[in-house]
């Protein structure tokens, strides 16, 4: 017994120097136990003994492997190596075990024996033991070294990001190239380790190989001396063949080879004649008859042959990609090996990898351990993409339309002409089933929904059946009811636009040639002339507006003008005097752009960077702009910001302003924080998660480092909770320019649409009250856009009245720039501005001129259902903390009014005292991966300010371990630390690395980067026609991530062309984002030296690579529901409107989110195969049992076929009269 307690903690050590270093060797974990168990008396002797032996080993870290050993392992001592004692090389064993732990952290050990409550007691797998927080080198886990040698890697990626430049950029390169003297040469030699080397001077790499002194050692030989060795060989596949063009086509070249049999002639298609689109798209602009080719056969059937010049060197004949015959896979993947075993262990190799373990992943991926052995389709991909499955149904339909006559027998859908006719019976592939294993992790037995574990979710809502939350649940109600009133009267107006007799050919079964064509035309003609802008829209479109606030004074005016200008002294002594300080301020109080500037004027950048933190990406972009303008210098050198995909920088850089997503980044690699003297937390008070995460690292950072200092700064007045958080800390308040504001309650509960009394409201303010401007919080676009227009008609009923005129301002992120900066405008003498805005005027907007409010008492917030997986935006009663700051926003100017639309009582007894934090009403799986990475993995003891649901981190737990990000005792896995350190969601990361591994990362970085943006496709009403046909060019049968890839590759063949997106109906600022973030995918996996290759049109591998990080959002066609149905929970959903496969009903698919409006709606969706998911996901999913029912079909009924045009059971006798 004490040998199988001995053999277990060995595996577990394995386990953690695998994670940790990277070694994958049993030798070493039994040593390094033996080391815990008999030649260490505590923690410390046991992080010197292994020092003493060549391995540098973090203090945490040791004293996590000493634990676990004392734990673990049986108490008597057991011989290593045999009889003979000691392995040789290895340090003798000898002393006494210790019985008892007596660790530096006896306290961690201990409570991983006994839980600490009854909730660690009933969720063990929430409470594991902290490990040590694996940061070392990421290049390092991944490649097994950390300086770059001038390989492939570097010299494709300075070929990727030179074909993603204009030609400007391009001739402005080349100008840069030709300026550079040997100064700048040595500059760039010396920066080579730098991060931005690779990424800004890449392109200068492809003229350097370092192979070229080689290749001038054997004579060349000429192109007749290898033709000539090409000729009379066996025709194969994958073998390489002299070549002459015979024919060219729109489609390709056919090209004829000399082998042993005699000439054969095979199509080389045009995707595979080049991968330059600057020498041209169509064969004719590329190759001429009679030109002289190699060629790779790549497909070989018995009447057609396959051929492509992409994998052949066109002027040595050299194979670019070697395959082998057998299964078809690369040479260079057959051959790899695992980086991890080249790692060493500290500065000295504790021991050498056996060679055995070198080909241990042949039919494996290396980073992911994906199996490779996917079916080659490069020849056949065109007849699998245009075969179509039929269930029974379609088949029978098929023929009875063939039996009456409707349709020839050529027509029918599974006519197959290459193929002599129908398929056969054999080719019809047999319905694939899939079961999902009911199977829980092993830390998470009896934990997880599966086992019944019930827990309820965070109230959104304090009192679910109060005035508030009804009038919520009405809000949803109206809006669907308008937009189906409003899009009601456009289609009748569409209709009666039409002339009679046009619905003729429409409605006829076999109308003449073109006449369905035309009536669509004139439909298409009648929408688009039918829609026409609101008149509000119309006052403000095309008006040349001033972008913002903007100032006469002179910059230093500007600062000495703000309220914080006063406090500058004090607020200086306060953080000299204390570690952690709260700062209260006021929007527009200065606290933002000039607590950082006072720092960097005290002396505070001596010793390091100033850094501070936003909650939104366009705010820290904007304010380190703003700042850089302050302090005199280019943005990206004393001042910069830092935000997800875009970096600016330098080694100048004392003030860094950065989202709080890249701080999190930054702690991965640095706990510490050694770089930083200070961080700013600003606008706390959002109370992001990633905020939320931060708070408690950076407590730490603070225990650990007393030089360090935090400053929260918040715009509410909830200090007293950031105060006692942070050791009680001193709370500073900058006053602002307030005044009293007067608070009106409705007497009764608001019966009627709140949007409706609140227009009510405005129009009696705007009657009644003196001068003023208004401002009115509502919820989203769609009811901002409907306010505005009913206000503005009821404006136009008035004017006979000669009212004074109202000028309405609306306020939500989808509206143009322009139109968002004309609220700061003051309104013209003897008129009245109406601002419309959603919750961000709460705080994150300084309107002057603003005297009334009206506040409705809503706000849409965005809610995570982790039952279901789907996040959604649902409309909610506000806080307390929320109403006082609307309230506030009337006292900015002078003495204001405060309208609320709700009663006394409600606000308080139905508001909660403040909003529910981010953090508990969202995923948090990519958290959760981060900290895991960080070593955090007692979730429930990890000082969070406000826990999370304990049913959210299950959940978490449990994406995790199915994606491969942590084993089965809920550690962090090799894969899970790699996927941790790519600024990317947790499935996104996987499907990166699969990407890697599969040979098609060039393909899914462009697809990521297209998912990264929103909105890639915009569709005016006035044209809504002719952007879903031009949309519609761009379809592909493989599903949407594949239409998206072909949306930016039609931009990049038509050079970047912002003419060309406003013809076809793209955004060219999505685009423009999306080629940013593609660029910045190809410098990560430059950085780690991972391979970046192409799969050409090989749109098979690249639905499997997206399977392997979607499988969970895995869908069936479910024909009962007119639907889809989840895998994993059997979820009634649907694919929206804008998918490129709508309506096209494909069996099997996966989407990338699944959002809720007036259905559950699946967005970006793909094909798959159903086989796949077991190869994938094999602790997810299963093959079903085909000798018994599968688990999905025990659910179903039976049901009759019927005439799918009437009603399903009017066939019945029940249903016949008489």
């Amino acid at each position: 017994m004490d040998r199988v307690k001995h053999l277990a903690v060995v595996r577990k050590v394995a386990a953690e120097i695998k994670n940790h270093w990277g070694l994958d060797d049993k030798d070493l974990a039994e040593f390094i136990v033996d080391l815990a168990q008999n030649e260490s008396n505590d923690a410390q002797d046991f992080q010197t003994q292994l020092a003493e032996n060549g391995a540098e080993c973090t203090e945490d870290f040791a004293t996590h492997l000493f634990d676990l050993v004392q734990k673990m392992a049986p108490p008597k001592k057991i011989q290593l190596g045999g009889p003979g004692g000691a392995r040789p090389g290895m340090l003798q064993v000898g002393g006494s075990s210790s019985s008892s732990s007596s660790t530096a952290n006896g306290k961690v050990a201990a409570a991983a024996r006994e839980p600490r409550n009854e909730v660690e007691a009933q969720f063990r797998g929430l409470a594991i033991p902290d490990a040590a927080p694996n940061t070392g080198s990421l290049e390092a886990a991944f490649i097994g070294r950390t300086e770059r040698d001038g390989g492939d890697v570097g010299r494709t990626a300075a070929s990727l990001l030179e074909s993603e430049m204009t030609e400007r950029e391009k001739r402005d390169a080349a100008k840069g190239k030709g300026k550079k003297g040997k100064k700048g040469a040595k500059n760039d030699r010396d920066n080579k380790g730098s991060d931005n080397y690779y990424r800004d001077q890449g392109y200068d790499r492809r003229e350097r190989s370092p192979r070229r002194g080689e290749e001038k050692k054997e004579p060349e030989k000429s192109i007749t001396q290898i033709r000539a060795s090409l000729r009379r060989k066996a025709l194969e596949k994958w073998e390489i063949y002299a070549g002459e063009v015979q024919k060219l086509q729109d489609y390709g070249a056919f090209i004829s080879i000399d082998t042993s049999d005699g000439r054969k002639e095979g199509l080389c298609h045009a995707q595979f004649i080049t991968k330059d689109p600057d020498k041209g798209t169509r064969p004719d602009q590329i190759l001429q008859r009679r030109q002289e080719v190699f060629v790779k056969v790549v497909a070989l059937t018995e009447k057609k042959i396959s051929l492509s010049m992409i994998e052949v060197d066109q002027k040595t004949a050299e194979d670019l990609k070697p395959r082998d015959p057998e299964t078809g896979l690369p040479v260079k993947m057959m051959n790899s090996s695992s980086g991890a075993n080249s790692l060493p262990l500290g500065g000295n190799s504790m021991l050498k990898t056996s060679k055995n373990q070198n080909n241990a992943l042949k039919t494996h991926g290396e980073h992911t351990g994906v199996n490779l052995n996917i079916p080659d389709t490069i020849g056949g991909r065109q007849k699998d993409r245009n075969k179509k499955k039929l269930n029974d149904y379609d088949r029978w339909e098929n023929q009875q339309l063939v039996n009456s006559g409707v349709i020839k027998r050529t027509e029918r859908a599974d006519f197959d002409p290459n193929a002599g006719g129908f398929l056969a019976e054999e080719e019809v592939e047999e319905e694939y089933e899939v079961d999902v294993i009911d199977q829980e992790p092993a830390f998470l037995v009896n934990q997880t929904a599966r086992s019944g574990a019930q827990l309820s979710p965070i109230r959104l809502v304090k009192m679910p059946e109060g005035s508030l939350a009804q009038a919520a649940s009405n809000a949803a109600a109206a809006i669907k009811e308008t937009r189906q009133a409003r899009d009601a009267i456009q289609q009748q107006n569409a209709q009666e636009m039409i002339p009679k007799d046009m619905s003729k050919p429409w409605d006829d079964p076999k109308p003449d040639p073109g006449s369905r064509a035309l009536v669509s035309q004139i439909r298409g003609i009648s929408d688009t002339g039918n829609y026409e802008l609101p008149e509000w829209k119309k006052l403000y479109k095309n008006n040349s507006v001033s972008l913002g606030q903007k100032s006469n004074k002179p910059i230093k005016e500007q600062r000495m003008g703000l309220p914080i200008f006063k406090l500058r002294g004090p607020l200086l002594e306060a953080i000299i005097n204390n570690q952690v300080l709260v700062v209260i301020g006021e929007t527009g109080s200065g606290k933002t752009t000039q607590i950082t500037q006072y720092l960097a004027e005290a002396g505070f950048t001596s010793r390091g960077m100033i850094g501070c933190t936003q909650p939104r990406r366009v705010a820290a972009m904007s304010v380190a702009k703003r700042v850089a303008e302050e302090f005199g210098c280019r943005l990206g050198q004393e001042v910069g910001y830092s935000i997800r995909f875009e970096d600016q920088t330098s080694r100048d850089t004392v003030i860094k302003y950065m989202t709080d997503g890249m701080l999190m980044r930054e702690m991965l690699q640095d706990p510490d924080l050694k770089r930083y003297t200070l961080i700013m937390l600003d606008e706390a008070h959002e109370r992001t998660i990633m905020t939320d995460v931060l708070f408690c690292l950076l407590k730490k950072a603070c225990k650990r480092r007393p030089d360090f200092k935090l400053i929260v700064t918040s715009a509410t007045l909830d200090a007293e909770k950031f105060s006692s958080y942070f050791f009680d800390a001193k709370i500073f308040t900058i006053p602002g320019r307030t005044h009293p504001v007067e608070i009106n309650y409705s007497l009764e509960p608001c019966e009627d649409s709140y949007v409706d009394t609140a227009l009510m409201c405005i129009m009696e303010i705007h009657l009644r009250e003196p001068a003023g401007d208004i401002l009115l919080f509502l919820t989203g676009q769609e009811e901002i856009d409907t306010a505005a227009q009913v206000l503005h008609e009821r404006m136009k009923a008035l004017e006979s009245n000669s009212p004074p005129p109202l000028i309405i301002l609306p306020v939500y992120s989808a509206l143009p720039s322009e139109m968002q900066t004309m609220i700061f405008e003051p309104a013209p003498p003897g008129c009245r501005k109406c601002v419309i805005a959603t919750n961000i005027a709460e705080a994150s907007l300084t309107i002057d001129g603003i005297y009334y409010v009206v506040d409705p008492g809503m706000a849409k917030q965005k809610c995570y259902n982790s039952k279901t997986g789907m996040d959604s935006l649902v409309i909610v009663p506000i806080s307390q903390a929320s109403a006082k700051q609307r309230a506030g926003r009337a006292g900015r100017t002078g003495p204001g009014k405060c309208f609320r639309l709700y009663t006394e009582a409600a606000y308080k007894n139905e508001m909660s005292p403040m909003n529910v934090p981010e953090i508990q009403r969202t995923n948090l799986a990519n958290v959760v991966l981060v900290l895991k990475a960080m070593g955090v993995n007692d979730l429930l003891g990890f000082d969070f300010m406000d826990p999370p649901p304990v049913q959210t981190l299950i959940n978490s737990l449990e994406a995790l371990w199915t994606l491969g990000g942590l084993d089965n005792e809920g550690m962090l896995t090799r894969l899970g630390r790699k996927m941790a350190d790519f600024p990317l969601e947790p499935a996104q990361s996987k499907t990166l690395l699969v990407a890697v591994d599969l040979q098609c990362a060039d393909e899914i970085m462009t697809i990521l980067a297209m998912l990264s943006v929103q909105n890639v496709f915009y569709r005016p009403r006035e044209k809504q026609t002719l952007a879903d046909q031009k949309k519609s060019q761009f379809h592909q049968t493989e599903g949407d991530h594949i239409t998206l890839l072909e949306v930016y590759k039609a931009w990049q063949r038509n050079r970047f062309s912002s003419p060309w997106c406003f013809e076809n109906f793209v955004q060219v600022r999505s685009l423009k984002r999306a080629q940013e973030v593609r660029k910045q995918l190809i410098g990560i996996l430059d950085r780690y030296q991972l391979e970046i290759q192409s799969c050409g049109t090989d749109y098979n591998r690249l639905r499997k690579t997206i399977c392997a990080g979607y499988f969970n959002h895995a869908c069936k066609r479910d024909a009962k529901e007119d639907g889809y149905k989840t895998l994993l929970d059997n979820q009634v959903v649907h694919i929206h409107p804008s998918s490129s496969l709508y309506q096209k009903a494909p069996e099997w698919i996966v989407y990338h989110e699944l959002v809720l409006t007036t259905k559950e709606y699946l967005r970006e969706v793909s094909t798959i195969e159903p086989h796949w998911l077991p190869e994938l996901a094999p602790n997810l999913f299963q093959k079903a049992d085909e000798n018994k029912i599968s688990k999905r079909k025990q659910f179903e009924t039976i049901e009759p076929l019927y005439n799918k045009f009437e009603e399903k059971n009017s066939w019945r006798l029940s249903r016949r009269a008489g």
